[in-house]
């Protein structure tokens, strides 16, 4: 009997506004210095609230996105803040203790 596997896909499991800031959060304390995480993490987020939509609420095409958002893009600064807003999230920096 062969054991079939399928592929952990975090954005199945994001499914409100709150689960994706959450994962957003973890993702940046666990990037450190590595910027591609983190677009990479706003590309799971964009997989779970729909591409399309994200693509349109952003006014970037969808492979674009799918590009900068990949891990091996490097997106411009633009480009983050203009998801992270579209997704409904909200960037915030905290003093670092």
């Amino acid at each position: 009997m062969t054991e079939q596997f399928s592929r952990w896909d975090s954005s199945e499991y994001l499914k409100t506004e709150e689960d994706m800031a959450e994962y957003l959060d973890a993702c940046i304390e666990e990037a450190g210095d590595d910027p591609a995480f983190i677009a990479k993490a706003l590309g799971v987020i964009a997989r779970a609230r729909g591409m399309t939509q994200v693509a349109r609420d952003s006014g970037l095409s969808r492979e674009s996105l799918y590009r900068a958002l990949s891990g091996e893009g490097n997106p411009e600064f633009g480009t983050i803040l203009k998801v992270i807003k579209a997704l409904g999230l909200k960037l915030h920096v905290q003093a670092a203790h």
